[in-house]
């Protein structure tokens, strides 16, 4: 089904898109302060993309996560139609094949309403954020390691795999990502990532749809490692 709120937008605002998925782990684990900062960075995200005015029309931002089950927080759609970031509680396991198709499915709807509006838009961005190990349905996880995989190589996605401490599984963030090596995350230094994320983005919305986006490997050493 069409998400009519976000084809009138599109009609009312034809300006080439990012679409950026947020998928992140906020299972028990991520309780206390983890939890608190990613909070933070997120708001953080969501700030520095208002401060942008090329950014601000261009990038729409969809959040999925995943602790317990699989939750939407946000569709795609500017930053001027979410006047509020959203605000994450830690609990549960860590289904995130689930949450992973989830945010997949999502796209794929999104892409064609940009195609039934025709909108351009720039390569989508998934970033996969998690503190631990998998435990949803093995059948699901196989599956959205495939569909990813799949968009990545035939250059229909990027994808930013995000480890969270030193629990967090590396081996199954890279199965998500033959192109870019999964990164851990210095500390619990969200706000710095999502302030690269932020220029990112904005540095993509300065720029031509069919250019080649390359990672700036020297300000990634203020927040992560490889």
């Amino acid at each position: 089904m069409a998400n009519i709120f976000g084809l009138e937008d599109l009609e009312n605002n034809p300006t080439t898109r990012i679409p950026v998925i947020l998928c992140a782990d906020v299972s028990g684990s991520m309780s206390g302060l983890p939890i608190h900062e990613l909070n933070e960075g997120v708001r953080t995200l969501y700030d520095s993309i208002k401060g942008d005015t090329t950014a601000y029309c261009a990038a729409e931002i969809a959040v999925v996560t995943f602790g317990g089950d699989a939750k939407t927080h946000s569709y795609f759609t500017p930053l001027y139609n979410q006047p509020y970031a959203p605000n994450f509680t830690a609990d549960g396991g860590t289904p995130m094949g689930e949450a992973v198709n989830m945010a997949l499915d999502m796209l794929e709807r999104r892409k064609n309403e940009y195609k039934r509006c025709g909108v351009t838009y720039y390569q989508p961005w998934l970033i996969l954020m998690t503190d631990g190990q998998p435990n949803g349905s093995a059948t699901e996880l196989q599956r959205a390691k495939l569909r990813t995989v799949e968009l990545v190589n035939s250059r229909k996605l990027t994808v930013f795999p995000i480890g969270i401490g030193r629990s967090a599984d590396m081996n199954t963030l890279a199965d998500f990502s033959p192109v870019n090596k999964p990164m851990r995350l210095k500390g619990l230094n969200f706000t710095e990532f999502f302030k690269w994320l932020s220029m990112s983005v904005a540095r993509v919305a300065k720029s031509r749809p069919d250019e080649l986006f390359s990672l700036d490997l020297n300000s990634i050493k203020s927040w992560g490692e490889l």
